[in-house]
């Protein structure tokens, strides 16, 4: 891709972002492909993590980071707090826990002590298909709750959503996890949520949260706590499941 390799021949200090109108050729994790129609927010940034650094230490952190930050760049506008925007682990923007309605592709390459990081973001802003999108939130809750908020438009989240993450990575930077995490767990929809290890009639687990290095933790009982990868799982959400793939 063209960011890819330009990303090697920018000033070390200078981030860069690029936008899409639209997309022909999205790629979503494990190679499914990523259909992006008008409407559609769509940008791929690129960032600099020093190794030896708390998000260094932690890359598989970045994908919550980004997925918080496309929820706070709606919900941190003063009246838009209740927009039912949420995030699904592990890398998932969601209208409540019944609909995707984004998501967030991270690739990382590391050069000496550096981390070159590839964030790719999408999410449906003006395009009510194929599922929703949040102007449709928006308009749902006019309705509801009689307030006027008006529709965003996919520049104006794309700018919130980066000048948020940079905000969450100085945090992260600074504090480590437990900056972060109460924020990602007041929007995400796992909360008290049961899962089945394996198979439709494995053991019952409960989500308790993510450890230091972004894994799902979950609670068997008689078993205690473990952690739960995404690339050796795949989580099913509609059916409640965890299987290795």
């Amino acid at each position: 891709s063209l960011i890819g390799r330009l990303m090697f021949e920018l000033p070390e200090e200078m981030g860069l972002i690029a936008v899409a109108v639209r997309q022909t050729q999205g790629k979503g994790r494990g190679g499914n492909v990523w259909l992006s129609p008008m409407g559609c927010a769509l940008s791929t940034l690129h960032l600099s993590i020093p190794l030896h650094s708390n998000l260094g230490q932690r890359i598989p952190f970045i994908q919550h980071l980004v997925s918080l930050a496309v929820v706070e760049a709606v919900r941190s506008i003063p009246g838009y707090e209740d927009i039912e925007l949420r995030v699904k682990w592990p890398n998932d923007i969601y209208y409540s826990d019944l609909m995707k309605i984004g998501g967030v592709l991270v690739n990382s390459t590391l050069i000496e002590t550096t981390f070159h990081i590839l964030i790719g973001f999408g999410f449906n802003v003006s395009n009510s298909n194929p599922t929703i999108c949040i102007n449709d939130l928006i308009a749902k809750f006019n309705r509801e709750e009689g307030t006027e908020l008006k529709a965003l438009s996919a520049d104006c989240l794309i700018a919130r959503t980066v000048t948020v993450l940079e905000r969450l990575i100085e945090v992260f930077q600074e504090k480590g996890p437990n900056g972060v995490l109460p924020q990602y767990y007041k929007y995400w929809v796992h909360s008290g949520k049961q899962v089945r290890l394996r198979s439709e009639d494995g053991p019952a687990a409960w989500i308790v949260g993510i450890d230091d290095y972004g894994f799902l933790q979950v609670h068997q009982e008689g078993r205690g706590v473990e952690s739960v990868h995404p690339d050796g799982n795949s989580f099913d959400m509609l059916r409640n499941l965890i299987v290795p793939k």
